[in-house]
């Protein structure tokens, strides 16, 4: 039997958080945003919520800066 490195681990005990986070966060909640409404589960809102901050993050992060020129 083949032995866990540490990444393995850690991501197995990440998903099982993940799991354990989805099952306790199952309630259905309504959002209302100007005149539409939606019902969505709260752990499913936390996640595309996250998501959107992640792409944001990953958006701005990945547009090059502009290199001031210095003289030579």
């Amino acid at each position: 039997m083949k032995k866990l490195n540490y990444k393995q681990i850690i991501s197995l005990a990440l998903a099982a958080l993940t799991i354990l986070f989805i099952l306790q966060n199952i309630a259905i909640i309504n959002i209302n945003f100007l005149f539409w409404t939606f019902f969505v589960s709260r752990s499913v809102l936390i996640f595309m919520v996250l998501l959107i901050g992640i792409v944001i993050g990953w958006l701005l992060r990945s547009n090059p800066k502009k290199k001031q020129l210095t003289p030579d």
